[in-house]
């Protein structure tokens, strides 16, 4: 929280995730971690900040687009999550989102290595954060 003139407020960011489906694949991307030296390439969803004043479903298609060229279509919120950093609440946001481009259309950005579609029951192999996948088989996708 901080203090504006009196006025205490608190600062909240809010997150989205795209879990990208065509078909009954998803979309998975390689990001390069600098300081994870076991591991500095790991798989994950396309995710990203959404900017002030952004509704989070307007957030998680820009995201997506920016990151991998494509468009898609919200479906509905899969799962949320939260974490405070200092005094900062982190709210997360996980949409199922939908697209029809073909696969390879993908045009990654700089910051992403590599990009795959993968079938549910592959999740386990490329994901390693055991509550992402928890959240995942809870929505039933896998």
């Amino acid at each position: 929280m901080f203090n504006t003139g009196g006025i205490v407020m608190s600062k909240y960011r809010i997150l989205v995730k795209g879990i990208v489906k065509k078909d009954n694949k998803f979309l998975i991307v390689e990001r390069w971690y600098d300081d994870n030296i076991a591991a500095p390439y790991q798989w994950e969803f396309i995710d990203g900040e959404a900017e002030f004043g952004e509704s989070p479903d307007n957030a998680v298609t820009r995201v997506v687009h920016e990151q991998t060229g494509l468009s898609v279509v919200v479906d509905c919120i899969l799962y949320t999550w939260t974490f405070m950093i200092g005094t900062e609440c982190n709210l997360g946001l996980a949409y199922l989102c939908l697209t029809d481009y073909d696969e390879d259309n993908i045009i990654l950005s700089e910051d992403l290595n590599n990009a795959k579609w993968i079938e549910g029951i592959e999740f386990e192999e490329y994901i390693h954060n055991k509550r992402m996948l928890e959240d995942l088989e809870k929505a039933e996708l896998y």
